[in-house]
């Protein structure tokens, strides 16, 4: 059978398996087992254990749990609270300061957990009401949050950029550094929107708020500076070549985890077996679709699917922003019904040969990719922080949260084509501090 015909099939089949609702890892292997029975006989079953114990035998691998550990002791802590109060303290008196408190609060908190969801929820419990109460329309009020949720798969350190550099092979610390520039870019773009949505409203409740005295603004430092001071010593240590990524994730785990127990008294057996608990499921999680996404890789190269594919992009007499415009609308769609990590680990094998071939830097490619994840963490039918600003607000209706979250997809978008237009904004900050990488 022709390879490309092939591949086409096996795309069907895996979009059938995957929408039949079972999980992601366990469809990946059905349909990898499925294609190797059928064109390599029984026999290639032995291979499949070998091969998802090969994919998980990386030292790298071992960030990911660290860094969840470090995001959920965070997360189960009044931490997103007390720095969205900070936050709100200092930028009260700025015209539309609530939004924008928000906002950054949601830049800062994600580059504490890394996580989208827990963001949202952190934040979006205390500043939602607020907003709310200040008379901000509710579709502001839940598409900010919405929107400043999904920052946490871009911002190091991401568990995104960590699975990305696992799939191609490339610099985790690189990777962390080219999400720095662009995720700063990201929320300068939703705050000048969201300072131009208050601006136009012409709401004077809303250009202004209370005022605090310097006591109050000082005094809520001290509960939100140790956590920034971890991840600034975590990315020193990183860059510094003081440690390994995997070396420092251990440590901020480790120092967020006390933090959390001396700061927020989290001294109880039972709150330290949930951060516990649910660190555990999502890492176990992330690494079993890794393993299956290793056996998925393996199936497509052994049939000839991924040589073939890009063999035939290779032979198109194409634009190659073309043929980039096209991967950003298949990472779109992807992204609007999977989850980022599966999306990366099934697409990497074929879109890195073509991307390079093309001339594109995967470094920077890995950036324009998580700002299409980004996009669809917000966007249905899955749009996952949607979900959980729903269940933050259920009285607030999915579709409002949709309509508000909707221009800062726009910004999204702006930002990818600024991308486009300026790849240094994603591979100046790697290159300065760790040397051009060819």
């Amino acid at each position: 059978m022709d390879p490309l015909l092939l591949g086409l099939i096996v795309a069907i089949a895996t979009i059938v398996v995957l929408f039949s609702g079972v999980s992601v890892a366990v469809g990946l292997l059905i349909v990898s087992g499925g294609f190797l029975i059928v064109f390599d006989g029984m026999r290639s079953l032995e291979l499949m254990p070998e091969i998802m114990f090969g994919k998980l035998d990386n030292f790298a691998l071992l960030s990911i749990p660290m860094f969840i550990i470090m995001g959920a002791s965070i997360a189960s802590t009044r931490a997103g609270a007390d720095l969205y109060e900070a936050l709100e303290r200092w930028l009260t008196r700025v015209p539309g300061g609530l939004v924008i408190s928000n906002l950054g609060a949601c830049a800062l908190f994600s580059a504490m957990s890394g996580s989208s969801p827990a963001t949202c929820a952190a934040i979006g419990k205390m500043g939602i009401p607020e907003m709310r109460k200040r008379g901000y329309p509710d579709a502001v009020a839940a598409g900010s949050i919405a929107a400043g949720g999904t920052l946490g798969i871009l911002i190091p350190p991401s568990v995104t950029m960590i699975v990305y550099g696992i799939a191609t092979e490339t610099s985790i610390g690189r990777l962390f550094l080219a999400g720095v520039i662009p995720g700063m870019m990201l929320v300068a773009l939703f705050m000048a929107w969201s300072l131009y949505q208050t601006w136009k409203s012409g709401d004077v409740n809303l250009l202004g708020g209370r005022v605090y005295s310097w006591r109050q603004k000082l005094e809520i430092l001290p509960r939100v500076l140790p956590f920034l001071a971890i991840i600034i010593g975590v990315l020193y240590a990183m860059y510094g070549g003081i440690a390994t990524p995997s070396e420092t994730a251990a440590v901020g785990a480790l120092l967020c985890l006390l933090i959390a127990m001396i700061i927020y008294r989290l001294w109880s057996p039972v709150a330290l077996w949930v951060v516990l608990r649910d660190s555990t499921r999502e890492s176990v999680m992330i690494l079993f679709i890794i393993a299956a996404a290793g056996v998925f890789s393996y199936m497509l190269s052994s049939l000839f699917i991924t040589q073939s594919i890009a063999q035939w992009i290779g032979t198109l007499e194409v634009n190659r922003w073309v043929l980039m415009g096209a991967i950003n609308v298949f990472l779109l769609v992807a992204g609007f019904f999977l989850p980022p990590v599966a999306v990366i680990l099934m697409a990497a094998p074929i879109l890195l040969p073509i991307i390079t071939t093309a001339g594109f830097d995967p470094i920077w490619f890995a950036v324009v990719l998580t700002i299409n994840m980004e996009i669809g963490l917000i966007s249905p039918p899955v749009g996952l922080n949607l979900y959980v600003i729903n269940g933050i607000a259920p009285d607030i209706k999915l579709k409002t949260i949709l309509y508000g979250s909707l221009p800062y997809v726009g910004c999204m978008v702006v930002a990818i084509i600024l991308l486009c237009l300026f790849p240094g904004l994603a591979t100046w900050l790697p290159d300065l501090v760790m040397g051009a990488s060819r």
